[in-house]
């Protein structure tokens, strides 16, 4: 298989792009309609560990990964704060996370503008870090008094980091990641409630990180610029599927795409893609590496997930673009995941990776005029 051919049959459209606009996209195609490409993007994610001082975000280390993101096509990085709960009862959310707030909050600035000054754009996605080790998609404080305890203690969390994605002009911000409990259910007013909030402070592109199985269920899509997803979607139900069957989940998929962009007219992103590197790793893409065992490691399982979703939705018009799950601050610290894990860094998801970045995309607006000239020079970034 050669996969660095895979992207050849895509739709071609017109190039070009303009700057961000900071006002809702109002249709289905509102992406490409306000003269945007597609966003093509990767998640660095942080040192997970406090033990690693001085290589995380705002750091030479994270500068080097900006370094490559952009090499392998990249024009948008997510970067992901994280806070911290106790477990599911949802008594309120700490902001400190490896080191006090304050120092994050300042290594995030600083990561946001260093992203900037290499010509890259901004999602800004505060993540909950659940102690108990738990989903976070099941966090419920079980009474009335408590719901309103957390969505005041998440809405402080929640709105400290759009203060400061609005401070440094990132492009886009998500407003929360796989909260099912909260945005499913008759608790959602009080989550749409804290969007308008985020909205007094923050005036770049909203979004929200739904699951890729409650995101049709979701009720505050209509509060949002861009339906976020999560888009971890099996694309076959047994181990040992061909590829041609990995293709025809991946076009299950762009028809999920297409219809929820219909039904909410938003264009819809994929605010994580993402699979690991063993055999049938899209049939539960989803499971987590670090619980896994006895693994059997296979990169062309990995790129061929990658090629099976993606070559579908890039011909559709109402997709907005997608974020890679992930790479971290530091390019050099193998420690964070196994090597069965989702990164595609170095291996041959990483060519298809490329491949989708490069090739022309439904979505595509205007091209963008390039960033100055100066910003890939030695020593602009410290």
């Amino acid at each position: 298989m050669k996969l660095a051919a895979i992207f050849s049959r895509i739709l071609l459209v017109p190039l070009a792009m303009t700057a961000v606009p900071h006002v809702p996209l109002a249709s289905a195609t509102g992406w490409r309609d306000a003269g945007m490409r597609g966003a093509r993007g990767i998640t660095i994610g942080p040192i997970e560990n406090g033990y690693h001082p001085g290589v995380g975000y705002g750091s030479p280390a994270y500068d080097r990964t900006l370094v490559e993101s952009k090499a392998m096509g990249a024009e948008w990085v997510a970067i992901t704060p994280f806070g911290r709960v106790a477990n599911l009862e949802g008594r309120g959310v700490d902001l400190t996370f490896e080191a006090p707030f304050e120092e994050n909050r300042k290594n995030i600035r600083r990561a946001i503008e260093m992203a900037h000054a290499r010509g890259l754009k901004v999602m800004l996605v505060p993540h909950l870090w659940v102690e108990s080790g738990e989903w976070r998609a099941k966090i419920d404080p079980g009474t009335d008094a408590g719901w309103d305890a957390w969505a005041k203690s998440y809405g402080t969390f929640v709105t400290t980091w759009a203060k400061v994605a609005e401070d440094t002009h990132a492009e886009m911000f998500s407003s929360g990641v796989e909260l099912r409990s909260w945005v499913t259910t008759s608790r959602a007013p009080s989550f749409s409630a804290i969007l308008q909030r985020i909205r007094a402070v923050y005036h770049g592109i909203l979004t929200y990180s739904g699951n890729w199985d409650d995101v049709d269920r979701t009720v505050i899509l209509g509060d949002l610029d861009v339906i976020g997803v999560n888009a971890f979607f099996p694309l076959a139900d047994h181990d040992g599927a061909s590829i041609t069957e990995l293709r025809q989940g991946g076009e299950r998929v762009r028809t999920k795409v297409h219809d929820l962009a219909e039904a909410w007219h938003k264009p819809v992103l994929f605010t994580e893609i993402g699979y690991t590197t063993r055999e049938n790793c899209a049939v539960k893409p989803w499971e987590w590496p670090d619980g896994m065992a006895n693994v059997k490691i296979s990169e062309v399982a990995q790129a061929e997930a990658y090629e099976a979703l993606l070559a579908p939705v890039l011909d559709e018009p109402d997709f907005a673009g997608f974020f890679v799950w992930r790479v971290y601050a530091d390019p050099d610290d193998v420690s964070q995941e196994a090597e069965w894990g989702f990164s595609p860094r170095g291996k041959l998801a990483e060519v298809v990776m490329r491949d989708a970045f490069a090739a022309p995309w439904a979505c595509d607006g205007v091209r963008e005029q390039p960033f100055a000239d100066h910003v890939d020079e030695p020593g602009v970034i410290p």
